[in-house]
């Protein structure tokens, strides 16, 4: 995720909040939401550039890192 400009939090939990400063990510998971691929968008002041991603399996992650690095690279941003 950090390698695709994402800021990612340290985390004990079955998820991790990843963060792209300043930058509203409805567009990003309404995306991913197309692709069925399901995180959590916030859309709070404070939150909306972030997404919580729960933690999948090793397929589940790699489909994940895949599809965000296309939506990210094209002009969602």
């Amino acid at each position: 995720l950090e390698k695709i400009g994402f800021e990612v939090y340290p985390s004990h939990a079955n998820f991790v909040m990843a963060r792209r400063k300043g930058q509203n990510l409805r567009p990003v998971y309404d995306e991913l939401k197309k692709r069925k691929i399901l995180v959590r968008y916030f859309d709070l002041a404070g939150l909306r550039d972030s997404l919580r991603i729960s933690v999948g399996t090793p397929g589940e992650t790699q489909a994940l890192l895949r599809e965000l690095k296309t939506i990210c690279s094209g002009s969602l941003d």
